[in-house]
């Protein structure tokens, strides 16, 4: 299990108790009446539901030493079928009913044991029986073994005089108990409420230590002396404000006048924006960006693709117009140069952007991981904007701050909107900015969702002919699907729903490769012009694609997620996502983003070859029913639960936190914002917390650093 330490083993936390009733043998069960019996597994059998193939059932029968038997039946319970294996001896408990005439019981709370006695004597002082913890397993380390350690352990170890890294004033503020009282309530825990208080405390402690180094960090970045940059009333932010043809939404305004005033102080900004598909992020950071050049800095912008940094530079050139043609005729004498750095270009043209990123005759350079690169230098940085943030790595970031000689102002975007709790617990050391205003001319995206499965052939008919009239209008359509594909290893099959009647149980996912042979087979689509795009391809290739595609010489385009963020086509007006199951809600949600961002109304279809009941179609109905990308985290949020809300995807190694809940937990957190501030405002470096200090260090490994240093 990795444990090495007394300390890890008191760390290694229930997973959950048995709450039990009296301990009664099995001719003694009462019907409707909750029970706890210890009996031996006498036969075990699994079996698939008539009704639902895919559902089982696991019937246990099992007996103890009055003779008597019972079955107990567990629902889709592949751990029942791990857990309990003939001849092993298990506490039950639940509530028998009787079916077809005989007792039996549905479900069960079970924890195995080694003998009844074992389980008589889990009392406590007053006789009564004490929940059973069950502990996460491995291997032969089953629950009774792990128990039995941690007893004696509990026995022989002077708990009470650990040192407790929340202070008497902090426990007593929050009603908590103290460390060595905790640990002893986890693992032997007298009373339900015991338990409960035991768990809350180590909550507030993980939630607790993760805000101290946090706020210890914020204080820490705050402290980095930067040079001021102030807004100039005659530079070329006011000038580019004077061009704009179109206003700025409320929320840009207000999100640029706290930028504007950061920048012009003298502590570093570090600061996330937020903002829903299309709210105008990127004229915000061009903005912030301008400023810092009116004060004689540079900008540097990262995107996590060349597709979409390649479409950074366009638009921001098309949007400077002049400002961004110094020493050009018609260019304007404040004009800026803008100039890209990706890893495919020409090494002429490399060497141009690398020699006015050095000599500061670029004021703004926007690339790919290529900006990172040793050879990169820049004569003044004094700002690094990170577009679509989490697609970077720790590393990438620090790479891009450290090539200004002082700590840079930052401005990280992601336009995944990220719950309030998630916000405060994976950004605490960053300000968050948010925009939920919709710059005018967008047009709401419609979204359907086609389920093949239940619905005939005719519907999937319908699908492409939607296509073709979205053509005939002079419109543009996407094609998404989850995997590239293999031309040599095309399914034969015609179309998505005679797939899923040959595959049925779970259909191959349709791949780009297949999906431009259906298209191309669609009778209203054979005049349509189609192009593919996926990740496999090369640079230029991408890039001659997105053009065509951008310029209107392309009607359809089948790709995968590459489209994902940042293309901008207004033209385009359809999309048709296949076997969208298999993204999930956020991905979904950027990639309708790719439409409705023009004049004209657009529609997503979500065509999914899932059943009806499958659990991922409740994502599906949830992206259909709104296009509210804040409404909709909370909703992934609550779908996903918390497993991987903080875990290795998107914190870079082992899970990021173990007792704290997304979903739960967001009023803990805040409470325990409220104390790490109020501690490092009046101790900034822990000096005078060595228990404290010395917990985060154990707590913080490699890998919850770089989650930490995700901002």
């Amino acid at each position: 299990m990795g444990i090495t330490t007394v300390g890890q083993l008191l760390d290694h936390a229930p997973r959950r108790y048995i709450r039990r009733g009296r301990i009664q043998a099995l001719t003694e069960l009462v019907a409707g009446e909750r029970t706890s019996f210890v009996a031996r597994v006498e036969s075990s059998s699994t079996r698939r539901m008539r009704s639902d193939p895919r559902r089982s059932l696991t019937d246990v029968i099992v007996c103890d030493d009055s003779g008597a038997s019972l079955k107990i039946t567990f629902f889709n319970a592949y751990s029942a079928q791990k857990d309990l294996p003939v001849g092993s001896l298990a506490l039950f408990t639940g509530k028998p009913e009787y079916y077809r005439g005989e007792l039996a019981m549905t479900g069960a709370d079970y924890a195995p044991v080694d003998t009844p006695e074992s389980v008589l004597d889990a009392t406590s002082d007053t006789g009564e029986l004490l929940p059973i913890p069950v502990y996460p397993e491995a291997g032969k380390l089953t629950t009774p073994k792990l128990t039995r350690v941690l007893h004696q352990l509990l026995l022989t170890a002077d708990l009470d005089s650990l040192p407790d890294p929340l202070s008497p004033e902090l426990l007593a503020a929050q009603d908590l108990p103290p460390l060595g009282q905790a640990y002893r309530d986890l693992h032997r825990p007298e009373t339900v409420a015991a338990y409960e208080l035991a768990r809350r405390r180590f909550r507030f402690q993980e939630a607790f230590v993760l805000q101290t180094e946090l706020m210890r960090r914020r204080a820490e970045h705050a402290a980095r002396p930067v040079d001021p940059r102030p807004p100039r009333p005659d530079g070329i932010l006011a000038r580019f404000d004077a061009a704009l043809p179109f206003e700025l939404t409320p929320g840009q305004r207000e999100v640029g006048e706290q930028i504007a005033a950061e920048l012009a102080g003298t502590a570093p900004m570090n600061r996330l924006l937020q903002g829903d598909v299309g709210s105008g992020k990127t004229v915000v950071a061009l903005r912030a960006m301008l400023q810092v050049v009116d004060n004689g800095g540079q900008a540097a912008m990262l995107a996590p693709t060349e597709v979409l940094a390649t479409q950074h530079h366009d638009k921001i050139t098309a949007a400077l117009g002049p400002l961004a043609a110094p020493g050009q005729l018609g260019g304007d004498p404040l004009a800026t140069g803008v100039v890209l750095l990706t890893g495919s270009m020409p090494a002429a043209a490399r060497r141009r952007a690398l020699l006015d990123a050095a000599s500061g005759a670029a004021g703004i350079v926007v690339g790919t991981h290529a900006l990172i690169q040793d050879t990169v230098q820049f004569a003044d940085l004094g700002l690094a904007v990170v577009d679509e943030q989490h697609r970077f790595g720790v590393e990438q970031r620090d790479a891009l701050r450290a090539k200004a000689g002082q700590a840079p102002h930052t401005l990280v975007m992601t336009a995944t909107p990220i719950p309030r709790t998630v916000a405060m617990t994976v950004f605490g050391d960053l300000d968050v900015s948010t925009l939920r205003e919709l710059p005018g001319g967008r047009r709401p995206v419609e979204t359907f969702v086609v389920g093949l499965a239940e619905h005939g052939p005719a519907w999937e008919r319908r699908v492409w002919a939607l296509a073709a009239e979205h053509v005939a209008r002079g419109r543009q359509v996407y094609v998404v699907a989850p995997k590239i594909g293999d031309d040599a290893a095309l399914p034969p099959f015609t179309s998505l729903r005679a797939s899923l009647e040959a595959q049925q149980e779970d259909p191959e996912p349709a791949t780009v490769t297949w999906l431009e042979e259906l298209v191309a087979a669609q009778p209203e689509l054979r005049a349509a012009r189609t192009a593919v795009l996926h990740g496999r391809q090369d640079a230029q290739t991408k890039a001659g694609t997105m053009s065509g595609f951008a310029a209107g010489d392309i009607d359809v385009l089948v790709s995968t997620t590459v489209v994902e963020v940042g293309v901008d086509v207004p033209n385009a007006t359809l999309m048709v996502v296949v076997d969208p199951e298999r993204f999930g809600i956020s991905q979904l949600h950027q990639l309708r983003g790719r439409i409705g961002r023009g004049e004209y109304a657009s529609t997503c279809l979500l065509v999914t070859r899932a059943a009806p009941d499958h659990p991922a179609r409740a994502r599906l109905e949830a992206v259909a029913a709104t296009t509210d990308g804040f409404e909709l985290a909370e909703v992934d949020l609550q779908l996903r639960k918390e497993g991987d809300i903080l875990g290795a995807s998107q914190s870079g190694g082992r899970s990021g936190l173990r007792w704290v809940s997304a979903l739960r937990d967001e009023a803990l957190v805040a409470r325990a914002r409220t104390a790490a501030e109020a501690v490092i405002r009046a101790d900034p470096d822990l000096s005078g917390h060595p228990v404290l200090r010395a917990t985060i260090d154990r707590v913080l490994d490699e890998d919850r650093q770089a989650f930490l240093e995700r901002g």
